[in-house]
Protein backbone atom coordinates (compact mmCIF):
# COMPACT_ATOMS: atom_id res chain seq x y z
CA UNK A 1 0.00 0.00 0.00
CA UNK A 2 3.26 2.68 0.87
CA UNK A 3 4.00 1.89 -2.60
CA UNK A 4 1.17 2.11 -4.11
CA UNK A 5 0.45 5.51 -2.54
CA UNK A 6 3.32 7.01 -3.96
CA UNK A 7 3.12 5.72 -7.28
CA UNK A 8 -0.57 7.29 -7.26
CA UNK A 9 0.67 10.71 -6.26
CA UNK A 10 3.80 11.22 -8.72
CA UNK A 11 0.77 9.65 -11.50
CA UNK A 12 -1.40 12.30 -10.24
CA UNK A 13 1.23 14.89 -10.21
CA UNK A 14 2.20 13.95 -13.75
CA UNK A 15 -1.26 13.77 -14.90
CA UNK A 16 -2.08 17.75 -13.59
CA UNK A 17 1.41 19.00 -14.71
CA UNK A 18 1.21 17.21 -18.46
CA UNK A 19 -2.41 19.10 -18.43
CA UNK A 20 -0.77 22.35 -17.42
CA UNK A 21 1.65 21.78 -20.04
CA UNK A 22 -1.13 20.70 -23.03
CA UNK A 23 -3.52 24.38 -21.51
CA UNK A 24 -0.32 26.27 -22.23
CA UNK A 25 0.46 24.92 -25.68
CA UNK A 26 -3.23 25.56 -26.34
CA UNK A 27 -3.28 29.05 -24.59
CA UNK A 28 -6.25 27.50 -22.12
CA UNK A 29 -6.45 27.80 -18.60
CA UNK A 30 -6.45 23.68 -17.49
CA UNK A 31 -9.42 23.59 -16.06
CA UNK A 32 -10.81 25.15 -19.06
CA UNK A 33 -9.34 22.47 -21.39
CA UNK A 34 -10.89 19.82 -18.92
CA UNK A 35 -14.38 21.53 -19.55
CA UNK A 36 -13.75 21.20 -23.23
CA UNK A 37 -12.56 17.81 -23.07
CA UNK A 38 -16.14 17.04 -21.09
CA UNK A 39 -18.19 18.76 -23.24
CA UNK A 40 -16.84 16.33 -26.10
CA UNK A 41 -17.91 13.40 -24.13
CA UNK A 42 -21.40 15.17 -23.67
CA UNK A 43 -24.07 14.08 -26.56
CA UNK A 44 -24.86 17.37 -27.60
CA UNK A 45 -24.47 20.83 -26.78
CA UNK A 46 -24.98 21.89 -22.87
CA UNK A 47 -26.35 24.42 -20.75
CA UNK A 48 -24.05 26.13 -18.04
CA UNK A 49 -25.46 24.66 -15.51
CA UNK A 50 -24.72 21.54 -17.10
CA UNK A 51 -20.79 22.59 -17.19
CA UNK A 52 -21.38 23.89 -13.46
CA UNK A 53 -22.49 19.93 -12.43
CA UNK A 54 -19.62 18.42 -14.68
CA UNK A 55 -16.66 20.80 -13.31
CA UNK A 56 -18.19 20.82 -10.12
CA UNK A 57 -17.82 24.96 -10.56
CA UNK A 58 -20.12 27.31 -9.09
CA UNK A 59 -22.28 28.79 -12.02
CA UNK A 60 -21.01 31.64 -11.56
CA UNK A 61 -17.52 30.58 -12.25
CA UNK A 62 -18.75 28.27 -15.24
CA UNK A 63 -20.22 30.89 -16.82
CA UNK A 64 -16.87 32.62 -16.57
CA UNK A 65 -15.05 29.70 -18.04
CA UNK A 66 -17.71 29.70 -20.88
CA UNK A 67 -16.56 33.35 -21.30
CA UNK A 68 -12.69 32.39 -21.69
CA UNK A 69 -13.77 29.41 -23.87
CA UNK A 70 -15.74 31.34 -26.66
CA UNK A 71 -13.36 34.15 -26.46
CA UNK A 72 -10.73 31.81 -27.54
CA UNK A 73 -12.87 30.01 -30.00
CA UNK A 74 -13.45 26.72 -28.68
CA UNK A 75 -16.92 27.01 -28.00
CA UNK A 76 -20.56 29.34 -29.36
CA UNK A 77 -23.64 29.93 -27.49
CA UNK A 78 -27.00 28.98 -29.29
CA UNK A 79 -30.04 29.21 -28.75
CA UNK A 80 -32.00 25.65 -27.81
CA UNK A 81 -34.52 25.17 -30.73
CA UNK A 82 -37.17 23.86 -28.21
CA UNK A 83 -36.97 26.68 -26.23
CA UNK A 84 -35.34 30.34 -27.01
CA UNK A 85 -35.17 31.11 -23.39
CA UNK A 86 -32.34 28.32 -22.87
CA UNK A 87 -28.53 28.87 -24.13
CA UNK A 88 -26.47 25.92 -24.70
CA UNK A 89 -23.01 25.66 -25.18
CA UNK A 90 -21.48 23.94 -28.00
CA UNK A 91 -17.88 23.00 -28.83
CA UNK A 92 -16.47 24.49 -32.38
CA UNK A 93 -15.67 21.33 -34.25
CA UNK A 94 -12.84 22.73 -35.80
CA UNK A 95 -11.01 23.95 -32.47
CA UNK A 96 -11.43 20.66 -31.10
CA UNK A 97 -9.81 18.84 -34.32
CA UNK A 98 -7.13 21.48 -33.20
CA UNK A 99 -6.98 19.93 -29.85
CA UNK A 100 -6.92 16.03 -31.65
CA UNK A 101 -4.32 16.71 -33.39
CA UNK A 102 -1.96 18.05 -30.62
CA UNK A 103 -3.04 15.55 -28.46
CA UNK A 104 -2.31 12.88 -31.42
CA UNK A 105 1.03 14.31 -31.39
CA UNK A 106 1.90 14.01 -27.78
CA UNK A 107 -0.64 11.42 -26.57
CA UNK A 108 -0.83 8.48 -29.17
CA UNK A 109 2.23 6.64 -27.07
CA UNK A 110 -0.33 6.02 -24.10
CA UNK A 111 -2.57 3.85 -25.80
CA UNK A 112 0.79 1.90 -26.60
CA UNK A 113 1.67 1.56 -22.96
CA UNK A 114 -1.54 -1.02 -22.87
CA UNK A 115 -0.39 -3.06 -25.70
CA UNK A 116 0.92 -5.95 -23.94
CA UNK A 117 -2.19 -6.08 -21.52
CA UNK A 118 -4.66 -9.08 -22.57
CA UNK A 119 -8.27 -8.52 -21.91
CA UNK A 120 -8.57 -9.37 -17.99
CA UNK A 121 -6.04 -7.22 -17.26
CA UNK A 122 -8.00 -4.24 -19.53
CA UNK A 123 -10.91 -4.29 -17.80
CA UNK A 124 -8.95 -4.50 -14.19
CA UNK A 125 -7.74 -0.85 -15.13
CA UNK A 126 -10.61 0.07 -16.50
CA UNK A 127 -12.45 -0.94 -13.40
CA UNK A 128 -9.92 0.73 -11.46
CA UNK A 129 -10.30 4.38 -13.48
CA UNK A 130 -14.25 4.59 -12.92
CA UNK A 131 -13.90 3.99 -9.37
CA UNK A 132 -11.22 6.71 -9.23
CA UNK A 133 -12.63 8.93 -11.36
CA UNK A 134 -16.02 8.25 -9.15
CA UNK A 135 -14.03 8.62 -5.65
CA UNK A 136 -12.17 11.42 -6.67
CA UNK A 137 -15.36 13.62 -7.65
CA UNK A 138 -16.50 12.41 -4.55
CA UNK A 139 -13.96 13.79 -2.40
CA UNK A 140 -13.74 17.12 -4.21
CA UNK A 141 -17.85 17.63 -3.69
CA UNK A 142 -16.83 17.07 0.05
CA UNK A 143 -13.92 19.48 -0.14
CA UNK A 144 -16.24 22.05 -1.99
CA UNK A 145 -18.58 21.92 0.34
CA UNK A 146 -16.58 22.08 3.45
CA UNK A 147 -16.85 18.62 4.90
CA UNK A 148 -14.22 17.43 7.20
CA UNK A 149 -11.47 16.19 5.68
CA UNK A 150 -10.79 12.59 6.54
CA UNK A 151 -8.03 11.86 8.88
CA UNK A 152 -5.28 8.91 7.61
CA UNK A 153 -6.01 5.95 6.31
CA UNK A 154 -8.89 5.66 7.71
CA UNK A 155 -11.09 6.22 4.70
CA UNK A 156 -9.87 3.31 2.54
CA UNK A 157 -12.77 1.72 3.29
CA UNK A 158 -14.46 4.17 1.43
CA UNK A 159 -12.32 3.53 -2.19
CA UNK A 160 -12.11 -0.67 -1.57
CA UNK A 161 -15.90 -1.10 -0.61
CA UNK A 162 -14.23 -2.98 1.90
CA UNK A 163 -13.12 -2.70 6.03
CA UNK A 164 -9.76 -3.75 6.17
Amino acid sequence: MAELAVVARRYMASYALFNQALADRLGLHPTDLQCLNLLTLEPGPVTTGRIAELTGLTTGSATRLVDRLERAGYVVRERDAGDRRVVLVAPVPERVAEVARVWERVGNGWFALFDDLDDRELELFIEHMRRTTEYGAEQAARLRAGEPVPVGTGDREAVSGQAE
